[in-house]
């Protein structure tokens, strides 16, 4: 084979390579392939059009740059290392070593310049669709004429992997009906996957099917650097429509075994290929994690070229600020994650006047309450407004301006009024769970706003991989679940949630809250917007429930403690009984409480609306609100019983649903699987009999 070393673009090209090859076989794991075949243009992308100064990574109008084809991450690694994100050679012979800084795939909040965390395919892709839809958001929020402070792309780089999952379609499709013109995807479309060549699984036209979605289409050869240019100079002048940029490219280029074929997907070339594949190159053969001084001044040269744009770009604000200040104020305060002071004097206080309230309906009036006062608040629902009760009333939809043509007038069916266009913050998402719950993670990820998405409960099986990685990389999302329970009634076991709590409860640095009533719900909001180390989760009611008298019962400000003592024991007495139950459960519980004491039984009512939260109380407070000595308890949830153990321990009971749901009125279905009063009452006096 020809040596491939020729010009400077060809040196820094194969140090990348290099790079990457030596660091997989170092950690005798990982994968080589896609880094020697996407190096050429990821290095065009990196030295040519993306806007980035490491020496300030957080540089708010950065473009945006994501991996989504994580598995070769040892590409982003060695860029990282070359462009000078803090990255030694040391951190890429750690590679996907314990405690290191180069892991196996990105994550966010380990590896400076790693925006999201990347590895399930298509992930990105989406987080990427919401990092650009956060783009259009504040530019046409806060830009001026003549002072636009936000006007950066998204790029991202895909594989064949990304483009078969299913999560991809749904926001491209989505992608392409908001017009995201600054979202620009380079596909690496080496036509290999880990198995096989990819024409066994995938041979369709991925350009035909992003035409169709509404995107911009090239296709290129993805070796070729001019090419890889020219392509992504004709992407960003092209304002009203995504970009696919088609890039064909060779998995494992140089290798004289492995070159286009799976064997150089995911494990180390082996030592022999690596000495061969580096003489193709024109690489010393002995060499490892070799970096040529010309690579490195090359490489200093876009460090200077980010510092000069970051600069300009600083000058502007400047400007900007002494021209807006209240925006500039505003901006300043939304980017750095900062509420308003007094965000939450809005938010309403119930009563037991206010009559039965569903928590969906108490959650509508804190969204509304908080529109008002939170501006960057922005979010949606999976094609559910009228149902989850989510809409922003009066705060527009967020919508291109290139949507009504061809004569067409906007909508006015569906409109939430007042805005038209980006700056409009009821986003509408569309029948996409999935694509809807890893958007989120990309907004919130972007900064500069507090994303919130909403669907049923049992609907959250759609968002889970989602929500895991928004949970291992700490996203502040908020994901409204209504329809909580079998009470939902008349839809039946589809709709009906039953092991969803428990299974959402599962999940690492998720914050689950289901609250007992209006005013616990106005709570859990509140936790919801303040709780910005991951994301967090509201299972709220369909039906109508008690709004609880609290003149007689504990505040709903104990809700920020997971779980408190709604009302104990008459005179004073320590309980012979403890009552726990989560959402509308508890209004259960509380009747239950009064017929106990009435037959003379001392009973104490718990509300738990948060396991995550009471778990990360002292130990002290625990026990205050369940007495070890005290081994008779009951708990009550229209969920599966699975995990109440650890709270009734050994001698109590557990009064949940360990099968699926049924259709029928909803007062019904609950009676028929035991959440009454009687039932209740009697499961109680049996756990005190034993």
């Amino acid at each position: 084979m020809t040596p491939l070393v020729g010009t400077i673009d060809d040196l820094c090209i194969n140090t990348i390579r290099t790079l990457s090859i030596d660091a997989v076989e170092k950690a005798a794991s990982g994968h080589p392939g896609m880094p020697m075949g996407a190096a050429a243009m990821a290095y065009v992308l990196w030295t040519r059009h993306l806007r980035y100064d490491p020496a300030d990574p957080a540089w708010i109008n950065r473009d945006r740059f994501v991996l989504s084809a994580g598995h070769g991450s040892m590409l982003l690694y060695s860029l990282l290392f070359l462009t000078g994100y803090g990255l030694t050679l040391d951190d890429l012979k750690q590679f996907r070593r314990w405690g290191s800084r180069t892991p196996g795939h990105p994550e966010r909040g380990l590896t400076t310049g790693v925006e999201v965390t990347t590895g399930p395919l298509g992930q990105g892709f989406a987080n990427a669709v919401g990092m650009a839809i956060t783009e259009r958001w504040l530019a046409a929020t806060f830009n001026r004429p003549g002072q636009a402070i936000v006007d950066h792309q998204t790029y991202v780089i895909v594989s064949d992997g990304d483009l078969m999952e299913g999560i991809a379609s749904e926001a491209a499709s989505l992608a392409g009906e908001l017009h995201l013109g600054r979202l620009i995807v380079l596909y690496d479309a080496n036509r290999i996957t880990l198995s096989a060549t990819a024409n066994i699984t995938f041979s369709e036209d991925v350009g035909a099917r992003f035409a169709a979605y509404g995107w911009r289409v090239q296709e290129v050869d993805g070796m070729d650097v001019a090419a890889v240019d020219a392509a992504l100079t004709a992407a960003r002048g092209d304002e009203h429509r995504p970009s696919l940029i088609v890039a064909r490219t060779h998995i494992g280029f140089g290798s004289p075994h492995k070159h286009d074929t799976f064997a150089a997907h995911g494990e180390p070339l082996g030592k022999d290929e690596v000495r061969l594949t580096k003489r193709a190159y024109g690489w010393p053969e002995d060499a490892e994690f070799r970096v040529p001084e010309e690579v490195q001044r090359e490489f200093a040269n876009v460090r200077v070229r980010g510092a000069a744009l970051r600069s300009a770009w600083q000058q502007g604000m400047d400007a900007y600020r002494a021209a807006q200040g209240d925006l500039a104020d505003a901006f300043d305060r939304a980017m750095a994650g900062e509420l308003v002071p007094g965000w939450d004097a809005r938010l309403p206080a119930f009563t037991a006047a206010d009559g039965d309230m569903a928590t969906r309906d108490a959650g509508s009036r804190v969204i509304a309450a908080l529109a008002e006062s939170v501006p960057n608040l922005v979010g949606g629902s999976a094609d559910l407004d009228p149902s989850t009760r989510t809409m922003m009333k009066g705060k527009g939809d967020f919508q291109s301006a290139d949507v009504p043509h061809e004569g067409q007038t906007p909508p006015t069916q569906g409109m939430a009024g007042g805005v038209w266009g980006y700056a409009g913050r009821n986003i509408h998402f569309g029948i996409r769970e999935h694509a809807m719950t890893a958007m989120l993670t990309g907004m919130a990820h972007h900064g500069g706003v507090i994303p919130f998405g909403a669907t049923f409960l049992t609907f959250s099986d759609y968002m889970r991989p989602s929500i895991r990685l928004a949970a291992l990389s700490a996203a502040h999302v908020i994901y409204v679940w209504t329809h909580d329970s079998i009470a939902l009634g008349e839809d039946g076991p589809t709709h009906q949630p039953v092991e969803q709590l428990p299974s959402l409860r599962a999940i690492p640095n998720l914050l689950l809250l289901r609250p007992a009533d209006a005013n616990e719900t106005v709570e859990a909001w509140r936790i919801a917007m303040r709780h910005t180390a991951g994301p967090v989760g509201l299972a709220l009611t369909r039906q109508k429930i008690p709004v609880l008298d609290r003149t007689t019962l504990a505040a709903a400000a104990g809700t920020a403690r997971g779980a408190y003592v709604l009302i104990d024991a008459d005179q004073g007495m320590p309980p012979e009984l403890i009552l726990i139950a989560t959402g509308s459960e508890v209004s259960l519980a509380l009747a239950a409480h009064r017929q106990l004491s009435r037959e003379g039984v001392r009973s104490r009512v718990v509300s738990m609306p948060s396991w995550e939260l009471f778990e990360a109380q002292p130990v002290e407070y625990r026990h205050s609100v369940l007495p070890p000595a005290v081994g008779a308890r009951v708990s009550v949830e229209a969920g599966s019983p699975f995990g109440w153990e650890r709270y009734v321990g050994p001698t109590g009971a557990i009064i949940g649903v360990d099968h699926f749901g049924a259709s029928g009125p909803g007062p019904v279905v609950m009676a028929h699987y035991g959440f009454t009063v009687e039932h209740l009452v009697a499961t109680a006096k049996r756990v005190l009999a034993r």
